[in-house]
């Protein structure tokens, strides 16, 4: 038996599902990248939340895992949303954000890093659906370099 999503989750069921697809990344410090990323929403049972998970892969011949994260996506008040993420680099972001439609903007409110890891200061995220189709976009102020683009994708949803 399929559980129906909490009824608070309403704004965000457009995200609901598995993404794939492939994106770039670059970053002063490091030389540009491709990869191939696969991103799932999935509704808490009977709570106001969506469970997220995210890997990706080098793009092209070798494959080789690149980076993974896991979080939480709730409702707040309004159009608001908070986001939090934990990542096996030592980071951790919380978020405030919101909702607009089926374009989310994230800025974060805290970034706790444990004591190896890469000194980021401050993140935000943007996603954007249409269809079945997600934008998405990773802005970054780390090692101290100014907030700018890190990565950048185009995820469809997952038929099967």
């Amino acid at each position: 038996m399929t559980q129906l999503p909490h009824p608070a989750l309403a704004p965000l069921e457009f995200l609901i599902g598995v993404w794939r697809g492939s994106g770039r990344g670059c970053y002063p410090t490091i030389d540009p990248f491709e990869y191939v990323e696969e991103a799932t929403f999935a509704p808490g049972p009977g709570k106001p939340f969506l469970a997220y998970r995210q890997k990706t892969r080098r793009a092209g011949g070798d494959r080789a895992v690149l980076h993974s994260e896991v979080g939480y996506l709730r409702p707040a008040d309004g159009e608001m949303a908070e986001l939090v993420i934990a990542q096996p680099t030592g980071i951790v972001e919380v978020h405030d954000g919101t909702v607009q439609g089926t374009r989310l903007e994230f800025r974060s409110s805290a970034v706790g890093l444990s004591e190896t890891a890469v000194d980021v200061t401050q993140v935000r995220r943007m996603i954007e659906v249409s269809g079945n189709t997600m934008i998405y976009r990773l802005f970054m102020s780390a090692v101290g370099k100014p907030m700018q683009i890190h990565l950048e994708a185009e995820l469809e949803r997952s038929t099967g």
